[in-house]
């Protein structure tokens, strides 16, 4: 195990929750404007911030945390984009099941949803897509 630790892999992950944090205020940002000022569905305002947040996080994130020189970067965009609609993807039924079953604010499922998606992200993205 305490070479899956490395202090490489630390510091990436580090890294990535930083532009993941400014990735917060992207996504948390367009969300609300959808939602609150733009009277967007709920649903549909979240999935917006999302996307937003994604893009802005895939520039970040090749420059800054994993440093990537891959050439191909449509490839690499790809992947990163599919691991973030899968993310998406987890992060709805999160807020689902959390704001219909359970009644919590959609705020704090958002925020719930982000922190499990950005383990998911960090971990596929460090072994598939910047690997």
């Amino acid at each position: 195990m305490d070479s899956f630790f490395t202090e490489v892999f630390i510091l990436k992950f580090i890294k990535f929750c930083i532009v993941g944090f400014s990735g917060v205020f992207v996504d948390f940002g367009i969300t609300f404007i959808c939602k609150e000022y733009l009277k967007i569905q709920k649903y549909i305002a979240n999935s917006c911030g999302f996307v937003m947040a994604a893009s802005s996080n895939y520039l970040m994130n090749r420059i800054w945390t994993f440093q990537s020189s891959n050439p191909n970067i449509a490839l690499e965009f790809t992947r990163f984009f599919i691991i973030a609609l899968i993310g998406l993807l987890i992060n709805l039924l999160i807020i689902w099941a959390l704001t219909g079953k359970f009644r919590v604010n959609f705020y704090l499922s958002k925020l719930v949803a982000t922190i499990v998606v950005t383990l998911w992200n960090f971990l596929i993205n460090a072994y598939y897509t910047f690997a």
